[in-house]
């Protein structure tokens, strides 16, 4: 615990972090009263902030219909849903040193991650049972699911291999 740098280990139990209020004091003295927050953000970050909050209405829109998608469509394949709330992690706007625009930016941000994380790994499970060939080129950052597919041009390696990795879709974990 290093309380000069505002550092301080949380306690997490389940999945809710716990701050004593030692910790919560100490991160009270760091933080931005509003005023001098807005003084110190550039003209530019305060004029580009309508861009970044407009996307909002596409992310919950995606979330929305993403999890629709899931629900329909992954029992028929045979495809484990996926657990939504893995993916969210809306914490960072209970602390105390952070301001209420702060606050605000975490939490768009953690949700806007975890749409993409939670939206990223339903369309891997669907890439999965669809088409479950690598490319022929590399891609970066590719799912998890990827490594299990078939090499680009494995025509013997795909009509005998479909039916057994579609079926390790069942049995795939929540997360």
């Amino acid at each position: 615990m290093s309380t000069a740098a505002g550092t301080v280990a949380a306690g997490i139990q389940k999945t809710r972090v716990r701050l004593t209020r030692q910790v919560e004091h100490v991160h009270s003295e760091f933080k931005q009263d509003l005023l001098s927050f807005l003084r110190t953000v550039s003209l530019a970050s305060l004029l580009t902030t309508p861009i970044l909050y407009s996307v909002a209405l596409p992310l919950v829109l995606l979330d929305l219909w993403v999890t629709l998608f899931q629900w329909t469509c992954f029992p028929i394949y045979g495809i484990a849903r996926v657990r939504r709330g893995v993916y969210f992690a809306i914490d960072r706007h209970r602390l105390a040193y952070l301001n209420v625009i702060e606050k605000a930016n975490c939490m768009y941000c953690s949700y806007a991650n975890g749409v993409i994380a939670y939206v990223r790994e339903v369309a891997a499970r669907t890439e999965h049972y669809w088409c479950p060939i690598k490319h022929a080129r590399r891609v970066p950052g590719t799912h998890a699911h990827y490594q299990l597919f078939f090499e680009y041009g494995d025509a013997r390696g795909y009509r005998h291999g479909l039916a057994a990795l579609r079926r390790r879709l069942r049995h795939q974990r929540a997360a």
